[in-house]
């Protein structure tokens, strides 16, 4: 009776992926005028329609078939869905490298929502999606460049490396000289990007619409109206160069007291249009590359000081926030003021890359942001209940929210005391999350369909910082989490003070705030201590 039941839905899925992929499928066809892309789309959605229904089948079946009949909560249950998700982890895993094209972005999308979904995906999904991009023949390289330039590589530069630096999702960089020898980096998009990128889109929401609707607690449609919506920005390189200009602008105006401490390389914009974009070469060390960085004079751990002050000041101040700062997006490299710190090592520059996703958080969300985040350092339970709600999370899973903003469970995250918020890193930390995860799964993913768009891609930003100054310092520090605290807190006073209505309103605020200082400083004291009772125990 379930193989019976299960059959009917999987042709349900079938029936419904071959009539809707099918409609998109046409349209394609006939508004495109181009016949070459006319003959890609028509022989490769087809292929590509037939593998997503196949595998979607497959894993619905999988989780039902394994699973029915064993007991909720039962040590064998927890043993068939780890083994589940890791078969079917592997069968997504495949469609994405089979697939191409938007297929990879989603699974490095998922590589990044850690415990937002089965450990088992972001593991599997993290392990290949970075290092298994497609790569485009340099005649590939050259059709873009006639149609974006209406010449070939060697006439636009005076050299021209055909093989490229690196390649991503999107796009691949290729080195190269301008006529007056400055060295440049191009990036060139993928000409199969935009060739079926419409109807990728449509099928791939089509599989999870269809999978949320035979099985309700699936429910992933918010990652598909991300990805619908931000790849479209991601595709216009020329948006990309505009955001990187606005990125550093804000600095200036904003946080003058960083700007030279943030970079982003110079755009070539009359050798760049939406598919080709010119910039200035920068040579860094990767941000985790900790051998590399020492090399450069320069202390990992003020370089993960700078990537906290430079995300907070996005999130808190500027609200226009670079949302995809994993460790590929990131470089650094001495300060070329030559400034030293009080111990004689070089000062880090930050060097952001890929500017093709960001969001800007309105007024609002921002302000109820800053305060969440003020309310999470110092563990002010109201406040985070007040501000949680405010965003969405309703009064029934602000504390749900809370945690997956720390990842720290609730009893930590008010705990009172300094170093509440740090994850030690170790083994029996990761698997208390991991539990926590697994058991609110169903609260997760309502809490996810509630909050607004942007909070969500705040929540991916927030686990590639992490994992960044994981890298950095092999754990989480209580240094990012003061520095956060202070950026936070300031962004709030600055809020307030500009809604300020009398004398005596100003007043209390500037109270608070020193008071907020000297609560600061405690803590950082408090830091000053436990690090160097650590150095004498080593």
């Amino acid at each position: 009776m379930a193989f019976r039941a299960l059959w009917r839905a999987s042709s349900k899925l079938a029936t419904a992926a071959v009539v809707v992929g099918c409609g998109t499928y046409g349209v394609a066809l006939a508004t495109t005028q181009d016949p070459y892309k006319a003959f890609k789309i028509s022989t490769a959605v087809p292929v590509r329609l037939f593998r997503n229904t196949y595998t979607a089948a497959i894993i619905a079946f999988d989780y039902e078939y394994s699973l029915l009949g064993l007991p909720e909560g039962s040590p064998e249950k927890l043993k068939v869905k780890h083994e589940v998700h890791t078969r079917c982890a592997r069968r997504l895993q495949e469609l994405c490298f089979r697939n191409g094209g938007i297929y990879i972005k989603l699974g490095q999308h998922i590589s990044q929502l850690e415990y937002l979904i089965p450990v088992e995906y972001v593991q599997t999904m993290r392990a290949s999606m970075l290092n298994r991009c497609p790569v485009s023949t340099y005649d590939q390289v050259c059709e873009v460049f006639m149609n974006e330039l209406g010449m070939m590589p060697h006439e636009a530069f005076a050299e021209f490396d055909p093989v490229p630096l690196a390649s991503a999702s999107l796009a691949q960089v290729h080195a190269a000289r301008i006529h007056d020898g400055r060295k440049v980096a191009i990036k060139v998009q993928h000409t199969h990007m935009t060739d079926t990128a419409t109807v990728d889109s449509a099928t791939v929401g089509l599989i999870v619409n269809a999978m949320h609707w035979l099985f309700p607690s699936f429910d992933y449609r918010w990652l598909v109206e991300e990805i619908n919506e931000s790849l479209p920005k991601e595709l216009d390189f020329l948006c990309e160069a505009k955001n990187s200009e606005k990125c550093l602008d804000n600095f200036r105006r904003s946080s003058p007291h960083l700007a030279d401490y943030v970079y982003a390389p110079q755009v070539y914009w009359g050798l760049s249009s939406s598919k080709l974009l010119t910039m200035e070469f920068i040579d860094g060390a990767e941000i985790t590359n900790l051998n590399s960085i020492q090399r450069l004079g320069i202390q990992p751990r003020d370089v993960s000081k700078l990537v906290t002050q430079t995300f907070a000041e996005m999130m808190f101040k500027h609200g226009f926030v670079h949302c995809d700062p994993h460790a590929a997006n990131l470089l650094v490299r001495p300060l070329p003021t030559g400034k030293q710190s009080i111990l004689g090592k070089k000062k880090p520059q930050l060097i952001l890359l890929d500017h093709g996703l960001y969001k800007e958080l309105d007024f609002p969300t921002r302000t109820h942001y800053a305060a969440l985040w003020k309310a999470l350092i110092f563990a002010d339970e109201k406040a985070i209940k007040e501000n949680s709600v405010k965003l969405g999370a309703g009064e029934d899973l602000y504390a749900l929210f809370a945690g997956i903003l720390t990842m720290r469970p609730w009893n930590r995250v008010i705990d009172p005391s300094v170093d509440h918020l740090v994850i030690q890193g170790k083994e029996e930390d990761r698997s208390e999350l991991q539990l926590y995860a697994s058991q609110y799964f169903p609260q997760i993913s309502e809490l996810l369909r509630r909050l607004p768009p942007v909070i969500l891609l705040m929540l991916k930003t927030n686990d590639c910082l992490r994992a960044v100054n994981n890298s950095l310092l092999q754990g989480s520090s209580l240094e990012s989490f003061l520095i956060i605290g202070r950026i936070s807190a300031e962004a709030v006073t600055e809020i307030k003070m500009k809604q300020k209505k009398s004398f005596w309103s100003s007043l209390s605020i500037l109270l608070e705030e020193i008071l907020l200082e000297v609560r600061l400083l405690g803590m950082q004291i408090a830091v000053w201590l436990l690090q160097f009772r650590r150095a004498l125990s080593n």
